[in-house]
C-alpha cells in the first residue's frame, strides 16, 4: 500500500494559484478566438440581409436627421437693465456682475443709480 503524506496528495495555494493564471490566460485566449469568428459571422450576416443600425434596434427609430427640426442654438437677448454712464456698458443683471459695476457698487455707488430709465 502507498502511504503519502498530506503534502505530497494536496496541491498548495501557491501552486492552485498559478493554475488559475494559467486557466484565465487560456480563457482569455479561446475568448478572443471565439469573439473574432463571431463577429466575422455578424458582419457577413449585417452584408447578406443589408441590415441597418436601426434595423438592429441601435438607431434612431424617429426621422433622420436632416429631417428633425432645429431647434434655435441662441437665447434671445435680453434687453439692458444697468449702463456704465462713463463707458457706455450696459448689463442686463444676468449672469457675472460685471467689473465696472462691482468696481462702483465698492466705491459707494448704487445699483439704482444706473438703471436703464424705462421707455
Amino acid at each position: 500500500m502507498n502511504t503519502l503524506t498530506k503534502e505530497e496528495t494536496m496541491p498548495t495555494y501557491v501552486e492552485i494559484m498559478a493554475q488559475i493564471e494559467a486557466l484565465q490566460k487560456q480563457a482569455e485566449a479561446i475568448r478572443e478566438a471565439e469573439i473574432t469568428s463571431v463577429i466575422a459571422e455578424i458582419r457577413q450576416k449585417i452584408r447578406d440581409y443589408e441590415l441597418t443600425a436601426a434595423d438592429l434596434g441601435f438607431g434612431a427609430i424617429g426621422p433622420a436627421k436632416e429631417e428633425r427640426i432645429k431647434q434655435p442654438t441662441t437665447r434671445a437677448s435680453v434687453k439692458p437693465k444697468y449702463r456704465d454712464p462713463v463707458s457706455g456698458k450696459t448689463w442686463p443683471c444676468r449672469g457675472m456682475m460685471p467689473k465696472w459695476m462691482k468696481a462702483a457698487l465698492e466705491a459707494g455707488h448704487t445699483r439704482e443709480e444706473f438703471l436703464i430709465p424705462e421707455t
